[in-house]
């Protein structure tokens, strides 16, 4: 199989990724599919969609569950309604990211993936054994599918992250390493955590950011690849010391300028191509 082969974050009908469309105006190989609405998520609908996938050329790598109510406006609005740690929502979202598995299923993916949510930094917190709890429970499900679920990166420090995946214990739960949310959560430097999370990462977004002046109490500032902090060169490099060499997500969440979002998905493309053949 290809090293590293590329991909964009897509959606059909819902979420933040590009169309199918434009992914394939890009001509990219892959993509991780935001889960669609409730609606299609059918085995008609998924029979369909593999036909279209198949036409153009195209295979899903992961589907990313997201949720009604959440918002990413500021870090307190994340905490409150991102993901299954909040109380109010979490046994409806748990219950739709079962569905959502089901429906990768029927896609034939073997990779579902999600923002979990702000994990309690203390273990002793009782709000973390009830996250411990609920991960635990998405993640059996998925493994009656033989599935992965991998929790997207950002919300935690590498530490945090690292405990909290032991304290789970469960085999099949995997990291998708975001190097900008490192840098957008102000929650560490992205190469130092990658190295740290290294052996649970399955999937990767290639996305770039700067830090805020106040890292952890501001955002930081999402940009095109290349033009932040993460060093790409860097990322990859590491990537490649690793032994990750599946394949390089690329997102770019600016989908209220479709326009200026495809021109720099094809910068990104550019640089990443240029990347892989210096790495080799």
């Amino acid at each position: 199989m290809e090293k590293w082969p590329l991909g964009v974050f897509a959606s059909i009908d819902a979420g933040l990724g590009v169309k199918l469309e434009v992914a394939h105006e890009l001509g990219v190989p892959t993509i991780q599919l935001h889960a669609p609405q409730k609606a299609t998520r059918t085995p008609d609908h998924a029979k369909e969609f593999l036909a279209r996938l198949s036409d153009l050329g195209m295979r899903i790598t992961a589907v990313f569950g997201g949720f009604e109510g959440e918002s990413y406006a500021d870090i307190p609005t994340v905490t409150r309604t991102v993901g299954l740690v909040p109380p109010g929502t979490r046994s409806e979202r748990t219950q739709e990211m079962k569905e959502i598995a089901d429906f990768a299923a029927l896609l034939g993916v073997d990779t579902v993936a999600l923002h979990l949510g702000f994990v309690p930094h203390d273990p002793s917190d009782p709000l973390y054994r009830e996250v411990l709890s609920v991960t635990r429970d998405v993640c059996d499900h998925c493994k009656k599918q033989q599935q992965a679920l991998n929790l997207e990166t950002g919300q935690e420090p590498a530490d945090t992250l690292l405990g909290f995946m032991s304290d789970v214990e469960r085999d099949n739960l995997f990291i998708n390493f975001d190097p900008a949310n490192m840098i957008l959560y102000g929650s560490g430097e992205p190469i130092e955590a990658l190295e740290k999370v290294g052996k649970y990462v399955r999937s990767v977004h290639c996305k770039d950011a700067k830090w805020a002046e106040n890292p952890g109490r501001e955002w930081g500032t999402e940009v095109a690849l290349g033009e932040g902090d993460v060093d790409m060169e860097r990322y990859l490099r590491t990537l490649d010391k690793l032994g990750y060499h599946g394949p390089l997500t690329i997102e770019r969440e600016i989908p209220q300028e479709p326009e200026r979002q495809k021109a720099e998905i094809g910068r990104a493309l550019m640089l990443l191509e240029g990347l892989k053949k210096k790495i080799g």
